[in-house]
């Protein structure tokens, strides 16, 4: 039994099996999921070959230290930003081995949201080595904080399948 649903397994599947089959491997820099996408690659066998590295980075702070993402990106734009995902991305990718990064940072609820930035905001870039950058901003709304985190880490992979059959 996993602890993810079978459409999260299956495209965690794919993407283990063409990252293997290329040679390349992934890192991810996670805010509001805390790893769940991480998490989801490495629950597949033969994940060791592909997830060089996760970056949990919950607080600016870590953000900051972890990821490179600048202070003034954060106090201008806030945690929550297309600024701060493109950031994060970024540091995750050259952080790491990896050829192919994808970073989240959002607000799950069910507290934390305003009226510019509500519960369910999640601003998610992936990026490659050759320069290829995704972002993406969803409002997946108030549906409750694990259904926000799977949406994200469902919008995450499709994100990463995406840029790698670029």
């Amino acid at each position: 039994m996993s602890l993810f649903p079978q459409d999260i397994l299956s495209a965690a599947q794919t993407i283990i099996r063409d990252f293997t089959a290329a040679g390349l491997m992934i890192s991810t820099a996670e805010s509001c999921t805390g790893g769940l996408i991480s998490g989801a690659l490495t629950e597949i066998s033969g994940s060791s070959a592909v997830v060089d590295r996760g970056f949990v980075t919950y607080t600016n702070t870590a953000k900051i230290e972890l990821l490179g993402v600048q202070e003034a990106t954060l106090l201008r734009f806030g945690a929550v930003s297309e600024e701060t995902a493109r950031q994060m991305v970024h540091g995750a990718l050259f952080r790491s081995r990896a050829a192919i990064a994808v970073a989240v940072t959002g607000i799950a609820g069910p507290g934390g949201g305003s009226a510019e930035k509500p519960v369910g905001l999640v601003h998610l870039a992936a990026k490659s080595r050759s320069g290829m950058l995704i972002h993406q901003k969803m409002s997946y709304g108030d549906i409750g904080r694990s259904e926000v985190r799977l949406a994200t880490v469902r919008t995450a992979l499709e994100m990463v399948r995406s840029l790698l059959a670029s």
